[in-house]
């Protein structure tokens, strides 16, 4: 009995050591310190960004756009971390990013902002995604000029950072001439590239723990390459997963590294352009506070958007899960949000791509409610909006969701929508097919419907050149590389992906096309 109760004490200290230890990491990773982080690191990105003001500075969705104002970033690029992760090294043609390569072309180079909270210095992207993208487009350009009677100089090496090992560095080139040909079959505009481009793409890292000597910093043309210098925002601790804990005049903090990443699982709804547009309130506020300031701002902006007719849904935060609460633990938030003021003025910066001369738009549901030189809107958000169309038959809405919480909403919806789209563009009619962020749902109904009712060249032809082909994952490819021409800001998920696949192979249209609407 004595053994027996012995054994209950110490599993009973190593329950209570370990709900302290979750106590204290809630604690440390608290709203207050991540917000207060971000805006730590921003400084050293401004800075930076300033040595080289003519560069123009990108922010690796999503984690980067937390680390500097929104109207520093001339734009946005998708490098996953995953492309990039050990032994598991690839090249996506869905996540092509030529725009980065032509802006850099354009402007000499660019500065790219991400971070890592993995006691990195970098994240993958950086250490790997970027210099093997980097690698690829120069094998392509030389190739593609090689080819055309203008060859010349060009470095086509793989540059890695010095921790990446030996090993995998074989282990990634070994791939590379592979990698150009899937890059060269995706029917990626190389020609744009290789005009474009006067120097070779070449990455630089720089960290917190970068030495620069600021009276010798190096101008951008006096380089050999076409610098794509990637700027790690967080400063890396010397152990990993130690905390740093730092004070101002008022306040205690602890510092989290790569704060910015992953935004669901702390930023409760509030999003980096609300985040800079109240950043000295939130961070000037008391720790204890910035919750309820949070909820007031994310609440403020969803009744201003309710009140415009947008899509508004709730945001909800999980409270915790014991019914007492230390001291130091955040509470759940609960608002009275009865004296908020509506805010006319929208804080976010929405946008349109057509694409090319398809007479096909694609965006999101925000700009579509305000979208000029359009005849018809496929509306594939959750919401219904107000729209001024010539007709109440310009106006689809289909509601859909991503395959993370129904893996059919697309499939089952595709076939009206493409019959939708025939439809008006066999009428000539500009076509917008919007969605909630204009990323994802919304691109890969788009992708559906080119490849459904457009030929390989674009041409419109209702149907003709699909019917007669046998369709591939590598024509959607191809098609989607297209797409991300133009769209610069897609993002398709591989589940919403395979359903559009899924639709173009199974039996093809399952709606009246030689009608073209359903009846």
């Amino acid at each position: 009995m004595e053994a027996e109760a012995e054994a209950e004490g110490e599993e009973g200290a190593k329950l209570s050591i370990y709900k302290a230890a979750r106590s204290i990491k809630r604690r440390e990773n608290s709203l207050y310190n991540a917000l207060r982080s971000i805006y730590q690191d921003s400084i050293f990105v401004s800075e930076i960004s300033l040595l080289w003001p003519q560069l123009p500075l990108l922010a690796n969705l999503r984690c980067g756009l937390w680390y500097s104002r929104p109207a520093a970033f001339h734009s946005t690029c998708y490098f996953k971390s995953t492309d990039g992760h050990t032994n598991n090294c690839s090249f996506t043609t869905a996540r092509l990013n030529l725009h980065v390569a032509l802006l850099a072309g354009q402007k000499g180079g660019c500065i790219i902002v991400d971070s890592t909270r993995r006691g990195k210095r970098f994240p993958d992207s950086m250490s790997k995604t970027i210099p093997i993208w980097t690698s690829v487009l120069n094998r392509a350009i030389k190739d593609f000029r090689d080819s055309n009677g203008c060859p010349l100089e060009w470095d086509c090496s793989l540059h890695l950072p010095l921790w990446v090992s030996q090993t995998e560095r074989a282990s990634i080139e070994r791939r590379l001439d592979e990698w150009t040909l899937l890059l060269k079959a995706s029917g990626a505009d190389i020609a744009s590239l290789a005009a474009c481009l006067r120097k070779p793409l070449r990455p630089l890292w720089i960290s917190q723990k970068t030495v620069i000597w600021l009276n010798e910093v190096p101008h951008h043309e006096s380089w050999d390459f076409t610098p794509i210098i990637l700027l790690s925002a967080s400063s890396s601790s010397s152990v990993v997963g130690a905390s740093q804990h730092r004070t101002t005049s008022e306040f205690s903090w602890n510092y989290i590294p790569g704060a910015g990443d992953d935004e669901e699982s702390w930023a409760r709804g509030l999003t980096p352009a609300f985040f800079w547009k109240h950043v000295y309130d939130l961070i000037n506020s008391a720790p204890e506070v910035c919750n309820q300031k949070v909820a007031d701002i994310v609440e403020k902006s969803r009744v201003s958007r309710a009140y415009r007719g947008e899509s508004a849904p709730q945001i909800t935060v999980k409270p915790l899960k014991s019914a007492s609460l230390s001291l130091h633990e955040e509470p759940s938030v609960a608002c009275d949000f009865s004296n908020i003021k509506i805010d006319s003025e929208s804080s976010e910066d929405f946008g349109i791509s057509w694409l090319g001369s398809t007479n096909l738009a694609v965006g999101t549901a925000q700009a579509a409610a305000d979208a000029a030189d359009v005849d018809c809107i496929l509306n594939c958000d959750q919401e219904s909006i107000s729209v001024c169309l010539p007709s109440a038959e310009s106006y689809l809405h289909l509601p859909m969701v991503t395959s993370k919480f129904d893996r059919f909403s697309l499939l089952n919806n595709l076939p009206k929508a493409v019959s939708f789209a025939k439809f008006n563009l066999s009428l000539g009619k500009r076509l917008l097919v919007c969605c909630n962020n204009g990323e994802d749902i919304s691109v890969c109904v788009c992708l559906a419907i080119l490849m459904s009712l457009f030929d390989e060249k674009g041409m419109f032809d209702g149907g003709k050149s699909f019917s007669a082909a046998q369709v591939t994952k590598w024509d959607m490819r191809r098609r989607l590389v297209f797409v991300c021409k133009f769209a610069t800001d897609a993002r398709p998920s591989r589940g919403n992906l395979r359903q559009v696949f899924n639709f173009l192979i199974g039996g093809k249209f399952n709606h009246p096309l030689d009608t073209g609407r359903d009846e």
